[in-house]
């Protein structure tokens, strides 16, 4: 089975899957599915637009609203998670994942899935250690502090994902994991972000909470973006019990934009025998059943229960009993309903709506699932005037006596090591480098069109198939077919060995990359105490794009 994976999705779904739709063409491949890693902006309106961290200017209607509309259809199965750059109020709609548009599938602020017998998981947002313990309070209309907390990663959904004890295949996270960077080339990635270098000889940057559940889940394969760079690593993982150590192989890819590495295809074994279509996966809906009664909608640190004498329940891992109880609840069918409506009116271009407020509506897959399951629709609670969801569970809801949320957390949640530098995109990184206008000239090549690079195919296997190992945006369409496919990917096999070295999951990572335009600093460079590495502050076109000034009262 062929995946496509995608890094930063902006709402460029037309450009991504006409980019995908060209591949399948040039190479006579099938993409099977497609996964997204955040910021994929499901904005249907401009009324979901106020609900993006995104300055003014640059709140744009992108391409997902035709999607939603039924004007167009995806061409491929898609699955995504939420990054920091999301129309909050649409996923709100949705906490444990649902069809935001006709084959397209978000997997709420935690969730795991399967698909052809692959067990697919996912967390949503991006790691803030001041929001990590609070519930989820954030509900439209948002202010402009629970515009950007509200997509900020919440130790529940950790808690929940760390019951889960059978393998995971895929997982995907929009921050990457603290550490990983130290598994792949950190040369190379230096090379291309000079600017992480203070937090990665620091170990900083990152999410902790990810950093957990890598260590936790060890799945084969872990998808990531928010960086903007293509990257690589392996992660060997010493080995649990008496069971055989495993392997994780980490992606993380770019954003949307010509010339850039934003997609990559990976070959995935799929399971003999298994059902074609999306599935819900037993385990985690009886997990979901199982911490119900542990969620939250108030702003009160929490933190989960653990065996200390304090909490009647603490282990929620599901038994055989909870799992087959779970799909007599669903009348032994887990395949997902193909239950996508609409419940708000999509953007018309003919007749737009400047001033348009953001809609609060329940979303019917949410309110169906909920029933089926006994589980509690925080967003339909906020919507009625519920005010604080309490926790009914005695003695499992753990620590909400309204402490400070300094106060020392049982949970682990170590960020001492991130970085206090500002953080205009609420990562150590600029979001681009300066792009010259008119710039057309890539790899030595004046061709617009595509790029296309990897590893030459008679490195691999006889037999095996051979794609493109990097794919980026082609230029606005054109009948021209690109001219130089000389090189070609070597797609990693089916057997999920572990791979000599990191760059085999992404070929062609050794190869010279283009060259980039120099940096052009300010007269001011912020120098890191105790450090003699600078950090340059850059200019560059577009440097509000996609940047919120974020909060930065750590």
């Amino acid at each position: 089975m062929k995946i496509a994976v995608e890094g930063c999705c902006h709402g460029e779904l037309d450009k991504i899957y006409e980019t995908i739709g060209y591949l399948e063409k040039k190479e006579a491949v099938k993409v099977d599915l497609l996964l997204c890693c955040g910021d994929f902006q499901a904005a249907r309106n401009e009324g979901d637009m106020n609900c993006m961290a995104i300055p003014l200017k640059y709140r744009m209607m992108q391409t997902f609203y035709k999607y939603y509309s039924g004007e167009k259809k995806a061409p491929v199965l898609t699955i995504f998670i939420g990054g920091n750059h999301e129309a909050s109020n649409h996923l709100q709609e949705l906490p444990y994942g649902g069809w935001v548009a006709p084959n397209i599938y978000y997997l709420g602020y935690a969730g795991v899935v399967r698909y052809k017998g692959i067990r697919i998981g996912g967390i949503s947002g991006i790691f803030k250690s001041h929001d990590y313990r609070r519930g989820h309070h954030e509900f439209p209309p948002y202010d402009p502090s629970t515009l950007r907390s509200v997509y900020h990663v919440r130790n529940i959904e950790v808690f929940k994902l760390k019951q889960i004890q059978m393998p995971i295949d895929i997982f995907m996270s929009h921050d990457w994991p603290r550490g990983i960077y130290h598994h792949g080339s950190t040369a190379e990635l230096l090379r291309k972000k000079k600017f992480l270098r203070q937090e990665v000889e620091s170990n900083s940057l990152g999410s902790p909470a990810a950093e957990e559940l890598l260590a936790h889940l060890q799945p084969r394969y872990w998808f990531s973006a928010h960086l903007h760079v293509k990257f690589a690593a392996v992660k060997q993982h010493p080995p649990k019990a008496n069971a055989a150590p495993r392997v994780t192989k980490f992606l993380s890819l770019d954003k949307c934009l010509p010339y850039r590495d934003f997609l990559q295809i990976v070959d995935v074994a799929e399971r003999p025998g298994s059902s074609e279509g999306l599935e819900y996966d037993p385990e985690w809906l009886a997990i979901l059943k199982a911490t119900n009664n542990l969620q939250s909608t108030n702003a009160h640190p929490w933190n989960p229960p653990e065996n200390n004498g304090l909490h009647e329940r603490w282990d929620f891992r599901p038994s055989e009993a909870a799992m087959m109880q779970v799909a007599k609840d669903f009348s032994g069918e887990l395949a997902i309903p193909d239950n996508f409506s609409q419940t708000v009116q999509p953007y018309d271009p003919k007749r737009p709506k400047q001033h348009a407020s953001p809609s609060c509506n329940t979303n019917p897959q949410t309110t169906e699932l909920c029933a089926t399951l006994g589980l509690t629709d925080l967003y339909a609670h906020a919507l009625q005037g519920g005010g604080n969801l309490s926790r009914i569970q005695a003695g499992t809801g753990g620590d909400d006596d309204g402490e400070s949320a300094d106060e020392h957390s049982e949970y682990p949640t170590d960020t001492s090591g991130l970085s206090s530098s500002y953080n205009p995109d609420e990562i150590t990184i600029e979001d681009e480098w300066e792009e010259e206008e008119g710039k057309e000239e890539v790899d030595g090549s004046s061709n617009p069109i595509l790029a296309v690079r990897g590893e030459n195919p008679s490195d691999g296997p006889a037999g095996e198939v051979h794609t493109p190992g990097r794919m980026v945006l082609p230029a606005p369409k054109s009948d021209t077919s690109p001219t130089n496919l000389s090189h070609l990917m070597n797609l990693p096999p089916p057997s999920h060995s572990t791979p000599a070295v990191a760059a085999h999951l992404c070929p062609g990572a050794e190869r010279e990359e283009p060259s980039l335009p120099t940096l052009k600093r300010t007269s001011d460079e912020a120098e890191a105490p105790g450090s003699k590495v600078t950090t340059p502050r850059i200019k560059r076109r577009n440097q509000v794009i996609y940047t919120t000034v974020e909060d930065d009262d750590e």
